[in-house]
């Protein structure tokens, strides 16, 4: 053999020996490593780690997470995500270069999860294949749609004078105790033939009182389309405080999908509290009422998520019902008036009326949808027209004639009718109507078909008219649903159907 070609072989086979020993020395992985430095209730301050980025999310000894808030020369103010009993100052942290997710999927649907997506139940563990950042940007105006499909709640003073649409955002507001939380969970079991997703955010709730939402889901069969997303009161602020966006982007992955999702948030006044809390304790300058500066933006960004996609985007909708808890009956409080402004509408919960047990409480007054007619079908708009102008002259005539004043026949047959409304509009909790049997109740109160029916009758007269929409023709029940009004014909029917289940309760004297 030639002694070169030997010597080059000779230099190829070391060369590959060296490469081998070198790709066998295991390569350091590079790591920001960080310390707590001092640690308070649900926040801590770390030192080190130069290369993190606003609301990255950052690792702690024993799995926990934490988000980074404030980022300052010296240190950083880490809001933290779960139990954090087992940290103490110096403990090392790490960067994880990414910012807080949440997994998302059809795996979801009928669990009830926290924040982070762990299971709460006891059906095992989540199977998921995409993971969604909890803080997105909303949808551009051009991407939106004008809202015009209803949102049929089940409850008939909302459905008829206070209506919701897909895609709009509606706050529910009241004192505690009167109801708030029962009008969203029977929105929820109203959809069970309406194919709309419900996602129900419990935001610092007792745990006793998630466990009988979560129970009578389960009991009415809405959990098969429903997910739960909780944080208790004795969870870490910074649970509370990501729970709703956690929610959305969950609900924006199957809005993007074309469907229709429906969100509540219950209640936003635990969120705004755990926001300050956070702040306070990071030393944000505090403002008014003790809350941070940008507590607007909070709800203003999560809210404007809501919303009906252009077609061309599959034209899904995600519908918004935040809740939100009054001291007093002071509407015009801080965090209050704040969401009344950011929404489209609110829908007002009155003590008053709760203890008269007019229930539900909603002050047709005080209540607002700013969509309005635009979120009814053409059939239930034409029997609604005149009811909300009805029943506000009774309710202005009713405080006049509490002080004995002498009534003119007019006034007293206002008065009559009035009456009539409101107890057709009552309604129990978890007994939402189908609208073929809202529009029937509707059109006889709108023709005054109620108003020979004595008072203490009302209730039963009610369920004999509802009853007898399973009576009507097809051809009539389809036009309920459909972009068509009814005809003369068609609304003749129903009041002859109507007027003849009321006969054995109007009074013969």
């Amino acid at each position: 053999m030639n002694p070169d070609n030997l010597q080059t072989t000779i230099d190829k086979a070391f060369d590959g020996i060296t490469r081998s020993l070198v790709d066998a020395i295991p390569k350091p992985i590079l790591k920001e490593v960080g310390a707590i430095t001092t640690l308070s209730t649900g926040i801590v301050k770390v030192s080190g780690l130069p290369g993190i980025g606003y609301e990255e999310l950052i690792k702690f000894p024993g799995n926990l997470h934490g988000i980074a808030f404030n980022i300052d020369e010296d240190e950083i103010g880490v809001v933290l995500l779960g139990d954090y009993s087992h940290l103490h100052a110096g403990d090392e942290v790490e960067r994880t270069g990414r910012v807080m997710d949440v997994p998302v999927g059809e795996a979801l649907i009928g669990r009830v999860i926290t924040p982070l997506g762990e299971p709460l139940d006891d059906k095992g563990p989540i199977t998921f294949s995409q993971r969604l950042p909890i803080e997105r940007p909303a949808k551009a105006i051009v991407d939106r749609e004008p809202v015009t499909v209803p949102l049929q709640t089940g409850v008939k003073v909302i459905d008829a004078l206070i209506p919701v649409g897909r895609g709009q955002r509606e706050l529910i507001v009241g004192d505690r105790q009167t109801g708030k939380t029962v009008i969203a969970i029977d929105t929820i079991i109203n959809q069970y033939d309406q194919d709309v997703l419900c996602i129900y955010c419990a935001i610092g709730q007792r745990a006793a009182s998630v466990a009988k939402v979560v129970a009578e889901l389960r009991e009415r069969g809405a959990m098969d389309y429903t997910i739960v997303v909780v944080t208790e009161g004795n969870d870490a602020p910074g649970l509370n405080f990501i729970a709703p966006y956690a929610a959305t982007s969950i609900g924006e992955y199957f809005m993007e999908k074309g469907r229709d999702v429906l969100v509540i948030y219950d209640d936003l006044t635990h969120h705004a509290r755990a926001y300050r809390e956070i702040s306070l304790l990071l030393r944000r300058p505090p403002g008014r009422e003790a809350f941070p500066g940008d507590i607007f933006y909070i709800h203003s960004r999560l809210l404007e998520r809501a919303t009906h996609l252009h077609k061309n985007l599959g034209g899904g909708s995600l519908t918004a019902l935040p809740i939100v808890e009054t001291e007093a009956q002071n509407i015009s409080a801080y965090i209050p008036t704040n969401l009344i402004s950011i929404t489209d509408g609110q829908i007002y919960l009155s003590p008053t009326l709760f203890e008269l047990g007019v229930l539900p409480a909603v002050d047709v007054g005080k209540s607002v949808s700013r969509v309005g007619g635009k979120a009814q079908r053409p059939a239930y708009r034409s029997v609604t027209g005149a009811l909300k102008l009805a029943y506000s002259q009774f309710e202005e005539l009713e405080t006049f004639a509490k002080f004995g004043t002498r009534l003119d026949e007019h006034t007293r047959k206002i008065i009559d009718h009035g009456r009539r409304i409101r107890a057709c509009l009552k309604q129990p909790a978890s007994a939402p109507v189908p609208l073929p049997e809202q529009i029937i109740v509707l059109l006889a109160l709108t023709a005054d078909l109620f108003d020979v029916v004595p008072s203490s009758r009302m209730k039963d007269a009610e369920l004999a008219v509802r009853q007898i929409a399973k009576e009507l023709p097809e051809e009539i029940r389809q036009r309920f649903r459909s972009t068509v009004n009814l005809n003369e014909t068609d609304r003749e029917t129903i009041l002859n159907t109507a007027a003849k289940a009321l006969e054995p309760f109007i009074s013969k004297t």
